[in-house]
């Protein structure tokens, strides 16, 4: 297919979203800078219009059918191409609309809520290895690789700090690094609070970690730009479809839409994450929803470099953590929270600026351009899960990010491929996790997440020096 690469504006243009707004997710833009029903947010304001797909209006066949066109949509089905698999991608609204496309484009190791001494725990030696690596060297080499492969910018950088709010996270940040010395992957290492202040120009620190393996990204960029290679191999996608179910017949598997049916004679991979639960029908729901959100400030007052003078994005280690990035013409990307029920666009807007005033004071005079929310998804363990069933055809299912994953994600995407192609067992290694059903728990989640919360919150006023991130 001909067409355009994802490109980049120089700063942003205020514009309407190209994507339906979907579920309980929005966008706000400042009203100052124009005034939109649905608004896009930066990530897309600060790209050129991309290539709108026609929805699918017929009914076909393929070997694979791909549902989703976020990050792991997107990744399995560009690997299925690599290997010259018959793919056809799907989207219910465009490419990238969703959670893959406006999260806070973080880059950082380990599955999910899974890190180094978690997996130490439940693996043997050699498997925690290997999934270790699998979720964080191979996970940012394949993003490389793809990028230089298919000549994409999606504003990569590398290195990302952890800054500790507590002294005695720093223990904490130390056993992790251990852990991922003992699995013989040694890009870390310890900050005093005089060298974090090096990184960052905030008193609220008292030290960190410095992590050279992870960085950030753009994270809606990175999805088009799969997207991108996926057609250049022959790919073909279908926005506006929506997929209303999945039947496995003796001759294939047929996956319903509104305006078409595809045969898929092979396979299927479901790419939806937070909304799988709607074509996974009886089977366990170990997932519930919860909701994020992101902001982005004007043009600061002041340089950049004064609050970020090495550009490197910021983890902190509090109970509901803060993370933030220089994004575009001297301006600052801002993220955190996590709720059971969606906030408005005021209670976000004033949260974060409110947020942003108490990591940097210095700040005197700053606006919120952009501000937005985001769906995602956890499970109890805090690992992702990751299926796979079908009486005779795979169907694959990754779902449970917990807002964490963009690499990790693109890494799985490979997996899926490569399992249906028998060049590896390594997705098989992911679906060993164990995860528990959670009943009823997307209709209680706004009473579940809240309470949680408090308890977790509760346990660090009563032990401040015990890190929990949620």
């Amino acid at each position: 297919m001909n067409m355009n690469k994802p490109t980049f504006l120089d700063d942003v243009e205020y514009k309407a979203c190209s994507a339906a707004q979907s579920g309980k997710e929005w966008n706000w833009l400042n009203p100052q800078c124009g005034a939109f029903s649905h608004p896009a947010n930066y990530y897309e304001s600060s790209m050129h219009v991309w290539h709108e797909f026609e929805p699918l209006n017929a009914d076909i066949e393929c070997d694979v059918v791909v549902i989703g066109g976020g990050l792991l949509g997107a990744s399995a089905a560009l690997h299925f191409s690599e290997q010259g698999v018959d793919t056809v991608l799907v989207e219910k609204n465009r490419v990238g609309s969703a959670a893959s496309g406006r999260n806070g484009g973080q880059l950082t190791p380990g599955l999910a809520r899974w890190e180094a001494e978690t997996m130490i725990e439940h693996f043997s030696f050699e498997e925690a290895k290997k999934l270790w690596h699998f979720t964080s060297t191979e996970a940012m080499t394949l993003i490389d690789d793809i990028t230089e492969k298919y000549g994409l910018d999606v504003q990569r950088k590398r290195g990302h700090l952890t800054a500790a709010v507590h002294p005695g996270h720093l223990d904490a940040l130390h056993e992790g690094m251990k852990a991922r010395q003992y699995l013989d992957e040694k890009n870390t290492s310890m900050l005093t609070q005089d060298e974090l202040r090096e990184h960052v120009q905030s008193d609220n620190y008292f030290g960190g970690q410095l992590d050279q393996l992870g960085g950030h990204i753009h994270p809606l960029a990175l999805t088009r730009g799969l997207a991108y290679g996926f057609c250049q191999n022959g790919g073909t996608i279908y926005e506006q479809t929506e997929v209303q179910s999945i039947q496995e017949r003796a001759d294939g598997i047929y996956v319903t839409t509104e305006q078409g049916v595809i045969k898929a004679r092979k396979s299927v991979v479901m790419g939806v994450h937070h909304a799988s639960f709607k074509l996974l029908e009886e089977r366990n729901q170990t997932t519930i929803p919860f909701y994020t959100y992101v902001c982005t400030t004007a043009p600061l007052a002041l340089d950049l470099k004064e609050l970020l003078p090495t550009d490197l994005p910021v983890y902190d280690t509090q109970f509901q953590i803060d993370y933030y990035r220089g994004v575009s013409k001297n301006r600052l990307l801002f993220g955190g929270e996590g709720t059971g029920s969606c906030w408005s666009p005021e209670q976000t807007h004033d949260y974060l600026l409110g947020r942003i005033q108490h990591v940097f004071p210095q700040l005197e005079q700053v606006q919120l351009d952009f501000v937005w929310s985001g769906t995602t998804d956890l499970t109890v363990n805090g690992a992702a899960d990751s299926r796979k069933f079908g009486s005779q055809y795979p169907i694959y299912a990754v779902q449970g990010w917990s807002g964490h994953g963009v690499a990790q994600t693109v890494r799985i995407g490979k997996a899926i491929a490569d399992d249906f192609c028998s060049a590896s067992d390594d997705f098989n290694m992911l679906t060993r996790i164990q995860h528990q059903n959670i009943p009823f728990g997307r209709a209680l989640a706004p009473l579940v997440i809240p309470i949680a919360k408090s308890m977790y919150g509760l346990g660090a006023m009563i032990n401040p020096g015990k890190m929990v991130s949620f």
